[in-house]
């Protein structure tokens, strides 16, 4: 099983590792700093020994890579992976700015159904089962969330269970939130954010965030 460096250290860019697993395009590695999609964040872009990745995915606790197809490597080979550290960063801050609008949605609208979300690296998004506009909170929701951003306050991650790797976020007397992300370590490096609302079919609402 690969050991998720991008957990211990989310700022990390490149890194020395080994092949573990060679499946015609397909790589495995000892250690990575290569976040795989999952939760809705988008993977990360970069290259494992020189070689672009074209695709990363996560299967139980395991990570593969696919490489293209020329790539040559075999199992025991050193390998250096690089991440694109300016999309990973921005990655990083719109997951955190989803999870904190996400929590204060859930403040404000009490037992309301999250049925979908994504971050990318140009926005995140949020899709509620809801069957009015949302519009009315989001001028409160986006000052409480900005509030706690400009507050510059910590962000501890952990494992709440390390043999089946359940993680989870913590802001004091703010929120803990499961969650396996890659994390920030102060909420200040969100920076300014912007939302709207889109109405995405009946009853549901679909906000989007944005940072300025």
């Amino acid at each position: 099983m690969t050991r998720k460096i991008f957990w211990e250290d989310p700022y990390l860019t490149t890194l020395s590792t080994y092949v573990t697993s060679v499946q015609d395009a397909v790589i495995t590695v000892e250690e990575t700093i290569f976040y795989a999609l999952s939760g809705g964040q988008e993977s990360d872009h970069g290259t494992i020994g020189g070689f672009r990745v074209i695709s990363a995915r996560k299967e139980e606790q395991e990570i593969f890579y696919e490489l293209p197809e020329d790539h040559a490597l075999q199992v025991g080979d050193p390998v250096e992976i690089t991440i694109d550290w300016e999309r990973r960063y921005r990655l990083m801050r719109l997951h955190f700015a989803a999870e904190l609008v996400l929590e204060l949605f859930y403040r404000k609208l009490g037992r309301v159904d999250k049925v979908g979300a994504h971050i990318a690296e140009e926005k995140a998004r949020i899709d509620f089962s809801w069957p009015q506009s949302i519009s009315p909170l989001l001028p409160d929701i986006d000052a409480d969330a900005q509030r706690l951003i400009d507050e510059n306050r910590d962000i501890i991650s952990a494992f709440s269970d390390e043999d089946a790797e359940r993680r989870y976020w913590r802001v004091e007397g703010f929120a803990e939130v499961p969650c396996g992300g890659t994390h920030l370590t102060r909420t200040g490096e969100v920076g300014r954010i912007s939302m709207k609302r889109k109405n995405v079919g009946k009853d549901k609402e679909r906000v989007e965030i944005y940072l300025d």
